[in-house]
């Protein structure tokens, strides 16, 4: 049977390490080795800040409630009126939104007395609309046109480059952002027969140097003109689109809505051309934010837009 002495005892003849004196076959010894002093003082440093935590901010449930804390957030209610609450992250959220409004107040206010030229050669005017402007684009914006306003091909037109459908002056882009656009092309799969249809993606893609059936080209240039597929009636007599409808240009290698650039040969290219026609378009749908922004919003993310694509 192992041997337990009950009174704690001193290891070693010297001193040394203290022992709680529980002693098994003879030799095995249990060490009694108290918590470092920086370990103990930064324990009840803990329970320090828990109780002044739990007294400034809401932790426990009592009841069908919870301990509120008495810390509080103030901010304007929806009627107007300045109104406090105990802390939360939601009316934490709504004081740090007013307070940030309040700041960017003045600028909003000095952008919307000055005309657009005169915004857009302000050194200051132009740093705030490219921080404010970015956020108004991320948050209405880049869900459709992406991060930078690059768009995608057959879906969202891209607005980082200098091809503007609706045209790109201050005023135009204004318009689009209030109005909406609904861009639409009608199909042709039962208009016009396969050859057809073939012929007239011959055409479009020489239109703009890619490769193409020259002699079939030809034939797609007269019917391009002709009362049977009236193509131009929309894209103009030189196929360079209008900017009243909205119509592509198809004379330069931008593709706003057949993913040309994506085919991996002329057959694929081709068939994205073809696709097209044949189905038409009636997805070129943007929604109008008149209503939703304010007119000091509109102008900054109107002048953002106009810069990111290089304006006209």
């Amino acid at each position: 049977m192992a041997n337990e002495q009950a009174q704690t005892q001193t290891h070693g003849s010297g001193g040394g390490v203290q022992t709680t004196g529980h002693v098994w076959d003879g030799t095995l010894q249990e060490f009694n080795n108290p918590l470092p002093v920086w370990w103990t003082y930064g324990f009840y440093i803990t329970i320090l800040f828990a109780l002044v935590y739990w007294f400034f901010y809401p932790s426990w449930p009592v009841g069908t409630s919870f301990l509120k804390g008495v810390n509080t957030v103030t901010y304007v209610n929806q009627d107007g009126q300045e109104e406090s609450w105990h802390w939360n992250t939601r009316a934490k959220l709504l004081g740090e939104v007013q307070a940030a409004k309040a700041e960017q107040k003045p600028w909003f206010d000095k952008i919307a007395s000055l005309p657009y030229d005169k915004i857009a050669t302000d050194p200051e005017l132009n740093s705030f609309i490219q921080s404010a402007g970015k956020a108004l684009f991320a948050d209405n914006c880049a869900a459709c046109h992406q991060t930078g306003g690059a768009g995608k091909i057959g879906h969202y037109p891209n607005l980082a480059d200098d091809n503007w459908i609706y045209g790109g002056t201050f005023d135009k882009i204004r318009e689009t952002i209030l109005g909406g656009r609904h861009g639409y092309m009608p199909p042709y799969a039962e208009a016009l027969d396969k050859g057809q249809v073939d012929t007239l993606a011959n055409y479009v893609l020489s239109l703009s140097g890619e490769p193409h059936d020259a002699s079939k080209a030809a034939e797609g240039k007269s019917l391009f003109h002709s009362h049977a597929a009236a193509c131009y009636y929309c894209h103009g007599d030189n196929a360079q689109g209008r900017t009243d409808i909205g119509s592509a240009n198809l004379t330069d290698k931008v593709w706003v809505w057949a993913d040309v650039p994506g085919g991996q040969d002329a057959n694929a290219k081709l068939a994205a051309v073809r696709n097209l026609i044949n189905a038409g378009l009636n997805r070129g749908v943007m929604p109008a934010w008149e209503g939703r922004l304010s007119e000091e919003q509109v102008k900054v993310l109107t002048v953002y837009v106009h810069e990111l694509g290089g304006g006209k």
